[in-house]
């Protein structure tokens, strides 16, 4: 069993239309990794560059990674990681 990656609507286009989808990796940046590997195309809509997007959250188990150790927070198996672009509007 791996990591469960829950992702949000407009990336399904690239899960095949899947909600959540099983990843391997032991920190974030490694299931994320993993994520593109499987589901290839996917890591431009996460990444400008090098770094996650400003607009996408990353959640760890309801926790953002940003408050944990970011890209390279641990994580192991059964957990739960979302994917959640920001929602602005005016």
């Amino acid at each position: 069993m791996g990591i469960l990656v829950r992702i949000p609507t407009p990336l399904r286009k690239f899960t095949g239309g899947q909600a959540t989808v099983q990843v391997e990796g032991s920190t974030v940046v490694e299931i994320l990794k993993d994520l593109d590997i499987k589901y290839p195309g996917i890591r431009e809509k996460l990444y400008d560059g090098q770094d996650i997007k400003r607009f996408i959250n990353i959640y760890l188990n309801d926790e953002d990674i940003r408050l944990l150790g970011g890209e390279q927070t641990s994580v192991s198996t059964g957990d739960k990681v979302s994917i959640i672009p920001a929602i602005s509007g005016g």
